[in-house]
């Protein structure tokens, strides 16, 4: 379990910052190069590669380097880690709402 929870947290870490989403989004797209994936940003590339690291340490993307080229890729693995935590809290959630509900229709019964 410490694994996954370390996983879990490098990942919504990653994502919670809105330019390493947003390179999520351009990578759905197919693979990019460090410069593609950085144009549309008005940062330096040193604080914009910041931003790669950190989604390569989540996991969530993979680079490759070919000659002078690093090329990024998407990594489903991480993502289908934390869609799964959260499947499990949202089950978990309805469960107690359900409880709650069943206790306040037989609360309200009572009354009457």
């Amino acid at each position: 379990m410490p694994g996954r929870t370390t996983l879990l947290t490098d990942v919504f870490q990653a994502l919670a910052d809105p330019t390493r989403r947003a390179v999520l989004e351009q990578l759905r797209h197919g693979p990019a190069s460090t410069s593609d994936l950085a144009r549309p940003f008005r940062m330096a590339l040193p604080s914009f590669a910041q931003h790669l690291r950190m989604l390569e340490r989540s996991g969530l993307v993979r680079s490759h380097k070919s000659g002078r080229v690093r090329t990024y890729r998407l990594q489903p693995r991480p993502i289908a880690a934390a869609e799964h935590w959260l499947s499990d809290q949202r089950e978990g959630w309805e469960r107690r709402l359900d409880r709650l509900d069943a206790h306040l229709a037989l609360t309200k019964e009572t009354k009457l």
